[in-house]
């Protein structure tokens, strides 16, 4: 024998790289899963904006508004993250931060429309 390498040949595949130490594939997350974890978000949103609207002073709405919309964003990265699932996390989270800024948005306009009526 040498001490040349040799080819790989038909038999030996040869190295078949990190894919193949990973094992297989996760399974995706469950449809009802994503749609659980999204709308927890979104509903704690709107929770939170509505306490706004009935709880605080109208020259102290849009203090309170950012401060839930910083409330929703460590809630999205926590109940995304308690997934477990790295496949389409991107996804996940931009949805969960979009509906949420939509949510207050729409809360925080009809408050400040309300408050220019008095």
């Amino acid at each position: 024998m040498s001490d040349t390498p040799q080819e790989p040949g038909p038999q030996d595949p040869g190295p078949l790289g990190p894919a193949a130490a990973a094992g297989p594939p996760p399974e995706p997350l469950p449809r009802a899963a994503v749609a659980w974890s999204v709308g927890a978000v979104w509903a704690l949103a709107l929770v939170l904006g509505v306490l706004i609207a009935l709880l605080s002073h109208p020259l102290q709405y849009a203090s309170w508004i950012s401060l839930a919309l910083g409330v929703c964003v460590i809630a999205s990265f926590g109940v995304q993250l308690a997934t477990q699932q790295k496949d389409g996390f991107v996804n996940r989270l931009a949805t969960t931060l979009t509906g949420s800024f939509v949510i207050l948005g729409v809360i925080g306009g009809i408050l400040g429309l309300i408050t220019l009526g008095h």
